[in-house]
C-alpha cells in the first residue's frame, strides 16, 4: 500500500470519528442505560453459545461486567474506548461504567470487540466498581485447534479473582489484550 492510499485511509477514518464524535446526538441517560443493558444481554447470549460453561461460571460468581469497545489502530498509535455494565449477583444492582485504553502497535484499522469479566470474589468485584481498574499487562493464552489438539474455550485470568472472556466478530479470542486499559464508573448514568 502506498503513502497516498494510507493518507486517504487516515483522513477518512479521522473524519469519520471527528464527525460522529462531535456532531452525533448524545443519547439520554435512560437511552444509554437501555443500550448498555441490551448490549449485555446480546453479548452474554453470544458467549453462552460459544462457551456454554461460562453461564454457570457467571451465575456462581460474585459479579460480572460486560463491555463493548471499539479500537482504532493508526500506524503506531492504538486507542479504544467503550462502555459497559457491572452486575452484583448478590444484590442484583447494576453499575454503569466507561473504559479507555491506549497503546503502541503497528497497524491500521478498526476493531470491535466485547469483554466479559467474571469476578470470583466479592473483593475483586467491589474493587473493580468502587476504585476502577487499570490493566497494565497483556494476558495471553495458548490454544490448539483442529487436528493439532484440543481447542481451549474459556476465560483468561487477568488478576486476582478476575477472569476475562474477550469476544470478537469471529468468536472467542484466545488472546485477551487489555494492556493500558482503564475502567471507571460513569457518574452520569449512575445517578
Amino acid at each position: 500500500m502506498n503513502k497516498k492510499n494510507l493518507s486517504a485511509i487516515f483522513v477518512a477514518l479521522f473524519s469519520f470519528f471527528l464527525l460522529t464524535g462531535f456532531f452525533g446526538e448524545e443519547p439520554t441517560p435512560e437511552e444509554a442505560r437501555k443500550e448498555l443493558t441490551d448490549m449485555r444481554t446480546a453479548t452474554l447470549n453470544d458467549l453462552y453459545q460459544i462457551a456454554p460453561s461460562s453461564k454457570k461460571a457467571i451465575q456462581n460468581s460474585a459479579g460480572y461486567a460486560v463491555f463493548s469497545n471499539v479500537g482504532i489502530n493508526l500506524f503506531l498509535l492504538s486507542t479504544a474506548n467503550g462502555a459497559g455494565v457491572a452486575h452484583n449477583n448478590k444484590t442484583g444492582k447494576d453499575i454503569f461504567m466507561n473504559m479507555w485504553s491506549g497503546g503502541v502497535g503497528v497497524g491500521l484499522g478498526v476493531k470491535d470487540f466485547r469483554g466479559v469479566f467474571i469476578f470470583t470474589t466479592a473483593e475483586a468485584y467491589n474493587t473493580f466498581v468502587t476504585e476502577g481498574w487499570q490493566a497494565g499487562a497483556q494476558a495471553d493464552a495458548a490454544a490448539k485447534s483442529g487436528e493439532k489438539g484440543e481447542a481451549i474455550v474459556g476465560a483468561i485470568d487477568v488478576g486476582p479473582g478476575t477472569k476475562l472472556y474477550q469476544l470478537t466478530e469471529t468468536g472467542l479470542a484466545i488472546q485477551a489484550t487489555i494492556q493500558g486499559t482503564k475502567y471507571w464508573k460513569d457518574e452520569e448514568l449512575n445517578k
